[in-house]
């Protein structure tokens, strides 16, 4: 393993993790790289076995005390060798001192509690096909259209800490929308859906209730081909949003268990009605 490097990532071979991902059917958005390398370009890290390209893991840091692991992959003819470990050590390491979290794999979970993480929830992915449905006079307005400092407010109840330059980018999809729905002037919900390589996953969606929620998923299918390929990722304890994804008909077909290595921090879960990815959190 002498020649086996590891270093932080460049932007480019981001794309290259991201076509592992996608060979690894976590269907990743296709224009993903550009919203998650700004968020901490040194938080990636790539493992090269004679300058070739073999392993990958992210760290991303948020604010001063969370971090996020995620893209943790070897290509399938490099495991069982101790590539992927030192890749894992070394984004620990870069997230030391924080509560970490990670979407883990059923098979993967008991090594993550090794590492001393603990389950809090499980996420389970939905896939459905896009219906358009009317919404009339539901106040849905492109989220461009309001206070970025009101969304990011609202999305501080569903994320570990404030993250200002990721939602910058995100709300802005260049192939997606983001919308927002709005009661009484106040942002009462918003959600993202964006284009994957076999179809559109649907990222975050936050609403405080469940006729807002069913709104803004209307909404967001509207802005897509109908009867295209849809994917949720839920977090289970939201009772509302398993029987929103089941009104329509969807079906579950992959889960993973979101873990920490300390308390599981104080997000609402009732009002998530799917997570903004399994990648960065």
């Amino acid at each position: 393993m002498a020649d086996f490097i590891i270093r932080e990532m460049a932007r480019n071979e981001l794309d290259i993790v991201l076509g592992w991902a996608e060979q690894e059917s976590w269907r990743p958005g296709v224009a993903d790289a550009d919203y998650f390398y700004p968020t901490d370009p040194h938080g990636f890290f790539i493992g090269l076995l004679g300058g070739e390209p073999i392993a990958s893991i992210s760290g991303i840091k948020y604010g001063d005390g969370y971090g996020f692991i995620g893209l943790y992959i070897v290509k399938p003819q490099w495991r069982g060798q101790g590539f992927g470990i030192q890749l894992w050590h070394t984004a620990m390491g870069y997230l030391q001192g924080r509560n970490i979290g990670l979407d883990g794999v059923i098979a993967q979970q008991g090594n993550y509690q090794k590492s001393g993480f603990q389950i809090a929830h499980r996420h389970v992915r939905y896939q459905g096909v896009s219906v358009h449905q009317p919404v009339p006079g539901h106040g849905i307005v492109p989220a461009g259209q309001i206070l970025f400092t009101d969304i990011l407010s609202y999305d501080n109840a569903f994320f570990p800490e404030p993250r200002p330059g990721f939602l910058q980018g995100w709300l802005k999809q260049q192939h997606g929308t983001a919308l927002a729905i709005t009661r009484q002037s106040r942002v009462s919900g918003y959600g993202v859906i964006r284009a994957c390589h076999t179809g559109f996953r649907i990222g975050p969606l936050f609403a405080d209730s469940p006729s807002e929620a069913q709104v803004l998923f209307n909404a967001l299918q509207n802005t897509i081909p109908e009867h295209s390929p849809i994917f949720i990722d839920i977090p289970e304890p939201n009772a509302d949003a398993m029987a929103l994804a089941t009104r329509y008909a969807m079906e579950p077909i992959f889960e993973t268990a979101r873990m920490y290595t300390r308390q599981a921090p104080d997000i609402d879960l009732t009002r998530s009605y799917g997570v903004t990815s399994l990648e960065l959190g």
